[in-house]
């Protein structure tokens, strides 16, 4: 059977791997909007933390498989339709993640200097379309909306000591722009409390031992914690010990010291909800943002938020909001449920459409780790499997598969990119951050890109 993966990053990737595993006979092409494949673990894992990356490893060894091709710089929805895909192959399968993001839906938010943490990540990352993003770190306070990992890498992303982010894959403009950040202080601000904040304990820890910057808690947000904590899961019960700990105990001398003489500093902000972000007197730029002030309906988990009556001004020149990635409708012809943003399937199956599937974000919504995504990844890809055994899936007529759809693109004046073509682009990035001392020096341009493998 002739299969194809709509994206290529970890749900892309995933899925083609178990296929391609379990299936003897299977054929598996990934298609990919980008010249370059990986998706989010190369555009949104933090260029600090390398040893996420390393399943990029695994991928290339699926891409190099003789019965998987790739075929970058190719739009889906546009370059090819995906009735046109489903006329090619006996199944398809969408794996094209969140590519869009939530918005606070609030007064002010397109103001100079607010920026979704999506295009914040992908400027740092090197995402061609984040590449001009300019941000101005001109402030000494920055606000961050959202108690997530991405908050928390975008803060460690801003506070980290220059001699650390320059052994990293973190692009050369961004790297440039941050040398002269005038940014000091960070707030990472919730709406709901401590027992809701959303990053892991791995990321709060890397947080709190952040060379030059010292955590800023306060101490009556975690007064008589300890109590309510104690029959949590474990994961949320080490998390809030470590948040108590870091608020109200003192540090050993070493610790207090360096501590001490930080010259910076990032804290925590809970039960605050962003009703307004203020404008300067010229009315252009963002001065502060204006919060009310929340009391939580419920515990655990479901708590909500309920703004008390009360507000609250903060004063920053720079605002990220970090709550949420979301998917987009990627073609008319594919069922798309927009009040939660995903397709709608089950167990991988999109409702409706036969031989037609989908994994990962655009699957579940914009949610957990790699591992989250593999395991859902292969959930979809035993459906495929299955419906392959019981015959759901009608290989009896034989499909053209990437035939059909490159006299397709040839008549469009579109040409892909083979994952060959991207080893050559991978091999000048390695060289040019070998001379910089970095892991790889990421080329931002696509144009840059084509015209290095001769396109």
């Amino acid at each position: 059977p002739r299969l194809c993966v709509v994206g290529s990053g970890p749900a892309g990737f995933y899925t083609a791997q178990h296929i391609l595993k379990h299936h003897g006979g299977a054929r598996v092409d990934i298609y990919e909007k980008l010249p370059v494949p990986f998706g989010l673990v190369r555009f949104g894992v933090a260029p600090d933390h390398p040893e996420v990356k390393n399943v990029i490893n695994a991928f290339t060894q699926t891409a190099r498989s003789e019965r998987c091709a790739y075929y970058g710089n190719v739009t889906v929805g546009r370059d090819v339709t995906v009735a046109e895909l489903r006329q090619a192959y006996h199944a398809v399968v969408l794996s094209y993640g969140a590519e869009d993001n939530r918005v606070l839906g609030i007064p002010g938010e397109n103001l100079s200097g607010v920026y979704s943490a999506r295009a914040f990540v992908g400027w740092y990352n090197g995402l061609p379309e984040n590449r001009d993003l300019k941000p101005d770190l001109s402030c000494e306070t920055a606000l961050i909306l959202g108690h997530g990992n991405v908050a928390l890498d975008i803060a460690r992303m801003l506070l980290s000591p220059l001699g650390l982010l320059r052994k990293t894959d973190i692009t050369a403009g961004s790297l440039a722009a941050l040398a002269c950040s005038k940014v000091k202080r960070v707030w990472l601000v919730g709406r709901r409390g401590p027992l809701q904040v959303a990053f892991t304990i791995k990321e709060l820890r890397e947080m709190i031992n952040l060379p030059g910057a010292r955590p800023v808690l306060n101490p009556a947000d975690f007064t008589g914690l300890e109590n309510a904590v104690k029959d949590a899961p474990r994961p949320r019960k080490r998390l809030t010990e470590l948040m108590i700990k870091t608020a109200l105990e003192k540090p050993g001398g070493k610790v207090m010291e360096a501590q001490a003489a930080a010259p910076r500093e990032w804290g925590l902000k809970f039960q605050r909800s962003p009703q307004e972000v203020l404008p300067t007197a010229d009315g252009r730029r963002a001065r502060g943002v204006r919060m009310a002030l929340t009391r939580l309906e419920g515990s655990g988990d479901s708590a909500k938020a309920i703004p008390t009556g009360e507000v609250e001004e903060l004063e920053c020149g720079l605002v990220l909001s970090s709550i949420g990635y979301r998917s987009l409708p990627l073609d008319p012809a594919v069922p798309f449920d927009t009040k939660r943003s995903i397709i709608p399937n089950s167990a991988g199956r999109v409702e409706g459409v036969p031989g037609l599937y989908c994994s990962g974000w655009v699957k579940r919504g914009p949610t957990g780790v790699i591992i989250t995504t593999m395991n859902d990844s292969f959930d979809t890809a035993q459906s495929v499997l299955e419906d392959l055994q019981v015959g759901t899936l009608d290989v009896s007529s034989p499909r053209e598969g990437f035939g059909a759809v490159e006299s397709i693109l040839r008549s469009r004046g579109v040409r892909p990119i083979s994952f060959s073509d991207w080893e050559k682009i991978d091999a000048a990035e390695v060289a040019r951050g070998k001379a910089a001392g970095k892991p790889r020096e990421k080329i931002v341009d696509p144009q840059e890109m084509l015209q290095l493998i001769g396109h």
